[in-house]
Parts: C-alpha cells; structure tokens; sequence
C-alpha cells in the first residue's frame, strides 16, 4: 500500500471513528441537523485551529434574529476583507451554529466572516428572509470594523437557500436601499447550488416559502439580471437533483447577455450537498469549492 493510500485510509478511519463515537455518546441524537454534526467532525480535524469567533449570538434586526462573527486569530493591524454567509435548508430550517464549518473554511482564509440566521417557513414567507438578509448587510456595514473588518470589501456567499438571498440582494436593491444601504457596498457574490429560475413553483418548499407574493415572477432573482451588479460567482453541481443547473446556467446567460460579470462553475459528479460539505476539513478533497470561490472572492476584494 502506497503512502498516499494508507492517508486515505487512516483518514476515512479517522471519519468513522469520531462518528462512532459521537453516536456511541448519543450525540447525534441531541443534534437538530447533518450540518451540526458535520461542524463537530470538522473542528475535530482541525478546522478551527488559527481561527475564533470573536462574536457569537449578538443580536441585530427587527425580528430577533442572531449572529455570529469569525475571524483568524492572528489579523495584525490591517482590516481584511469581509464575507457574509447565508447557509441553505429550503428556507425551513438551518442554524448559524451548525454551519461553523463554512465560517471556519473561509475565516482560515483570511475573511472576517459573518453567518447571520434568518426567520423561517412557515412562521414568515416571501420576503422576509430577504429583509433579514438586508438587515444582516446593514449590520455589518455598521459594526464589522470592532471586529477587524473592512467596510469597503463586503463580499457575500451562500448556499441553496442562502445563495438565493445572496443572487436576491446582489441584482434586486430594493432590499438594500430599504434599509439604508447602499447597493454598491456588495463587492462580490458567491453562490452555491442555489435557485435563481425556479417559476413556475413545482417543489413544496418553494410554494410555501413563495405563498402570497403579488407578482411570483419577482420572487426569482433571474428577472433582475444586470450588467452592473456586483461579479458573481454562480456553482452548481452535476447530480443536484434539489436544485437543477438550470438556475445557474440560465442566470449565467442572461447576465452575460447584458455584458455583466459572471462566472459559473459547475462540479461534475457532486451532489447538492456534496457542495457545502466539500467547505469542510473531512469532505475538502471532494472538490475544489473553497480554493476556487476563495480565488474568486480575493481577486474581487
């Protein structure tokens, strides 16, 4: 057996021993998602090593919405860039804290990262996660330099649900400019497998999320294409069969053709969660979503 095999090996031994363990200790029976236990096994294999959360539950909105901040720990004098991240889970479940691994990934990174929660299905509907979304970006705008943060490099990421709340802020600023933001201050925009085309309304998730909006054709962040948004970086995956690449493709194209900035990039063989998980320590060596969405973010800081 070749070194680089016998790694491998220790590596997946390494996975399934701290998730029997994990199970053995009737944890994961305490956990309320995949995504939580994912963000144990990442800060087990060092995922948090270099990095901290330098603000955890702090409070901001109208609704009682939480946040939490991450930032490497050794940030020197200079402020650094800052990344906003929506985690996904149909706009019906999802926490902040079950997504530390992201928070850590791109933090190691050299990011002030902010992962705000947001209200959910079915106590709210269409489109009061994207008011909680443009109340986080007025947050950061108003806060983010006490943490070591650059008000003028907000860059915003997320996945499934909360790549639709980064396409929506990005090209919609309604959202924006009702909270007293500036549109301009998105620097650049990071979407993994997210939903950008999806009317007529065909999943559940989307119909209940959807419900009562006056026009459903502006629920869909492909009708507020634009040549001068902010560039986004558009990921879909080969085998989503949540959300199709259709959103991706189609968004791609209608951007390109006002001669905006877009780049879309697809990972062949990768589920869609395959893409969120591939952020962390245990599952990086999937794909290259954090090495390529990191290039992204930097060259656009």
């Amino acid at each position: 057996m070749t070194a680089s095999k016998r790694g491998l090996l220790r590596r997946h031994l390494f996975i399934i021993g701290s998730l029997a363990i994990l199970l053995g200790l009737g944890v994961a029976a305490s956990l309320t998602s995949p995504p939580m236990l994912l963000s144990i096994l990442d800060g087990a294999m060092g995922g948090g090593l270099g990095v901290e959360k330098a603000g955890q539950g702090i409070a901001f909105g109208t609704h009682g919405q939480r946040l939490d901040v991450w930032s490497p720990i050794r940030r020197g004098k200079q402020s650094l860039p800052v990344l906003i991240f929506w985690y996904g889970g149909g706009w019906v479940k999802g926490t902040r804290e079950a997504y530390a691994f992201a928070a850590r990934a791109y933090a190691k990174q050299g990011f002030v990262v902010v992962v705000p929660d947001y209200r959910k299905v079915p106590e709210v509907r269409f489109p009061a996660f994207l008011e909680d979304g443009a109340e986080a970006v007025r947050w950061t705008r108003d806060h983010i330099d006490g943490f070591g943060g650059d008000v003028g490099r907000i860059a915003v990421a997320g996945h499934s649900a909360g790549a639709y709340t980064v396409a929506m802020l990005t090209l919609d600023p309604r959202w924006l400019r009702a909270q007293g933001v500036d549109p301009g201050i998105i620097k650049a925009a990071v979407g993994l497998c997210g939903p950008y085309d999806f009317y007529p309304f065909t999943e559940k998730r989307a119909i209940d999320a959807m419900q009562g909006a006056p026009d459903p054709q502006l629920t869909q962040p492909i009708q507020f294409a634009r040549a001068d948004a902010a560039p986004l970086l558009l990921v879909s995956a080969g085998d989503d069969v949540e959300v199709r690449a259709h959103n991706a493709n189609n968004l791609t194209a209608h951007i390109k053709a006002l001669h905006g900035r877009v780049t879309h990039v697809d990972y062949p063989g990768l589920s869609h969660e395959n893409v969120a998980m591939a952020l962390s320590v245990p599952f990086r060596g999937k794909a290259s979503v954090l090495a390529d969405s990191v290039r992204f973010l930097w060259w656009h800081r």
